[in-house]
């Protein structure tokens, strides 16, 4: 058992609370766990060792101290860094699929739509999502949260440039549908063939110009309501849902 009095710095990736920590014990994300001197929950203790952790036990202060006084219920942990896919291994990954289907979200800056995102990824069984490496929330504490464990299981690519990897994928045989307002092709009329690489952009700014030149098609989401337009989380669920039906 180990005991640390106090901290020096200031944690990064933390997450507190026994039901975050559960679920990150789950998904094996955890690098370091930090506990409440005499805390006694058996299930926690015990799926701490099961994930081979040796948690590290403060007085309640210090504990308060790193999680800013924040209600930790006696826990905290400290989550790995997220690993990014490489483009190329993507792409190599993708020729083995049946029907290849890429996701690509172009400034994407609100994690929980981002989390909402992924778990409909994993839904309709997409290869890959690709962001941008700047104006784009990355895969964080809260991106992983709202995915409830789909971020496992789909691979995520960061990239300096949307258009060069949209150029990219069209060299391997990607087809690129951008999804805009400005489409008139009715995306529920479309027939989407082949190897599919599907553009979202954020809700105040939609797709980039240069995105929207370098995609092969532009479509759109008829509505018919008062509000004319969808949160990117929904609009993306519905895409995909069309794509592999």
């Amino acid at each position: 058992m180990k005991y640390e009095t106090k901290i020096k710095k200031d944690v990064a990736n933390l997450i507190y609370g026994r039901n975050p920590l559960l679920s990150f014990l789950n998904s094996k994300h955890i690098a370091k766990v930090y506990l409440q001197k005499g805390f006694s929950d058996k299930n926690i203790i015990s799926k701490i060792e099961e994930c081979g952790l040796n948690p590290i036990y403060m007085d309640i202060k210090e504990l308060d101290r790193i999680c800013e006084n924040g209600n930790h219920q006696g826990c905290a942990a400290e989550v790995k860094p997220f690993e990014y896919s490489s483009l190329k291994e993507v792409i190599k990954y993708s020729k083995n699929q049946e029907k290849p289907l890429i996701l690509i979200l172009d400034e994407v800056n609100d994690p929980h739509n981002f989390g909402a995102i992924i778990r409909s990824a994993d839904a309709f069984h997409v290869d890959a999502i690709i962001i941008k490496n700047r104006n784009q929330v990355p895969v964080n504490m809260t991106v992983t949260k709202v995915s409830t464990g789909a971020v496992d299981y789909v691979k995520i690519v960061m990239v300096n440039n949307l258009v060069n990897a949209i150029n990219e994928l069209k060299e391997n045989g990607f087809w690129v549908y951008a999804a805009d307002g400005s489409g008139k092709d009715d995306y529920s009329k479309v027939k989407f063939d082949g190897p599919v690489a599907l553009v979202m952009g954020s809700e105040g700014f939609g797709i980039a110009r240069l995105v929207l030149e370098n995609s092969d098609f532009i479509i759109k989401i008829p509505m018919s309501g008062h509000v004319n337009s969808l949160n990117v989380s929904v609009a993306t669920g519905i895409i995909l849902s069309r794509i592999r039906n």
